[in-house]
């Protein structure tokens, strides 16, 4: 059968995900299988896609192929590439606060973060009044708009960062392979089915155990409650800066996360499952961008992550994960972040928010049913990308 190895893989992935160290719940295990899902849909979509000679950009994660604590204001694309090979990506500009792309060397695993052979954003390149452009990939290629391919490179990576969801929108994107245009790829053949299938499989088993390591390499070694200062993403994004940690929080407490609103075209705080992923972001305010979230008279934003509502417009929903992960994220910086630029962390009773806060200021249901169902429409409009 040719879809056996796939089928085996996926009962390997079952039993890496059923005897994940952190589960606890009979919610633990809910998750992980809908986590498993996710994995399955997203490694046939990868695997299919995995064509170097005549390449398109497919969506890497979204609200159901969700890894690596993917950032819900993020638009991610790939495409698979051959380190001999020229590349022309055309495209226009969108109106979203960032738009980079970054070369990777394909060694996602659970040890190591992928080689990162060049990062750069839309500052480094020519675009057109009307927003188009046109950008190369090559061996030996330099210049404006221009740009090596190192030996080793196997996938390009676009991310289209969302500040504002409700007025900004996204651009448009295409790659071919400079000397195949107006030429075919070959038939399929059963060969080619089967080695996908067997592709698929070892994706599906891959992701999932790598991005468990990984959250426990880079988070659960830190203390709990705490976020760590700014520091460059690990990965090589050129300019991008996180702190980050992982909470654990009872029904009654909360942990205020009080940070400057910086000078950073995008600034944003998330939480995640222990799953390494983005928690439900269209349903529920499990995040926000600077623009989303209320600043307070000091230049401060004071997110408060907690399960009972505390009645404030920066609660961020714990959507009854008493554990998980936080992340926050300064992208298409022009300068480097200090320890001055990142978090503080307070761990209080959900009760004592109104005599701790500096600047209290509660929020009535119905502004609250409205600010999700903000959310609701702005994402749909942003999934069109």
């Amino acid at each position: 059968m040719l879809t056996q190895p796939f089928a085996e893989a996926i009962a390997e992935a079952e039993r890496v995900v059923a005897e994940a160290p952190h589960i606890r719940s009979e919610q633990d295990l809910v998750e992980g299988a809908d986590y498993l899902a996710g994995g399955i849909r997203a490694s046939i979509q990868m695997a299919w896609a995995y064509e170097r000679d005549f390449p398109y950009f497919v969506r890497s994660t979204g609200p159901y192929t969700k890894m690596g604590l993917d950032n819900p204001d993020t638009l991610y694309f790939h495409a698979w590439l051959r380190d001999d090979a020229e590349y022309v990506v055309t495209g226009r500009r969108g109106s979203t606060a960032d738009l980079s792309f970054q070369i990777l060397d394909g060694s996602y695993s659970p040890v190591n973060v992928p080689g990162s052979l060049a990062a750069f954003d839309d500052r480094e390149i020519d675009i057109a009044a009307d927003g188009s452009f046109e950008i190369r990939f090559g061996p030996g290629l330099s210049g404006r708009n221009a740009f090596a391919l190192a030996p080793g490179s196997a996938m390009l990576v676009v991310r289209e960062v969302f500040s504002d969801w409700a007025t900004e929108r996204p651009g448009m994107l295409r790659i071919h392979r400079a000397d195949r245009a107006g030429l075919a790829p070959p038939p399929l053949t059963p060969e080619l089915i089967a080695k996908r299938y067997e592709v698929a499989g070892k994706m599906l088993v891959g992701r999932i155990r790598t991005f468990l390591a990984f959250a426990e390499r880079f988070y659960l070694n830190l203390p709990v409650n705490t976020l760590t200062p700014p520091r460059l993403t690990p990965g090589g994004l050129a300019t991008q800066y996180s702190s980050a940690g992982h909470y654990e929080l009872a029904d009654d407490q909360a942990m205020v996360v009080t940070v400057p609103v910086s000078d950073a075209p995008y600034q944003g705080l998330q939480l995640g499952s222990m799953w390494y992923i983005s928690l439900d972001y269209i349903n529920h305010q499990t995040s926000l961008t600077a623009p989303q979230a209320r600043a307070d008279a000091d230049g401060m934003i004071r997110y408060v992550i907690s399960e009972r509502d505390p009645g404030v417009a920066n609660w961020i929903e714990r959507t009854g994960h008493s554990r998980g992960y936080v992340q926050l994220r300064w992208q298409r910086l022009s300068r480097a972040l200090t320890d001055e630029d990142g978090p503080r962390v307070e761990v209080m009773a959900v009760d004592d928010l109104p005599k701790q806060l500096p600047y209290y200021e509660p929020i009535d249901a119905s502004a609250w049913r409205d600010r999700i169902a903000a959310r609701q429409a702005a994402t749909a409009i942003r999934m069109l990308g």
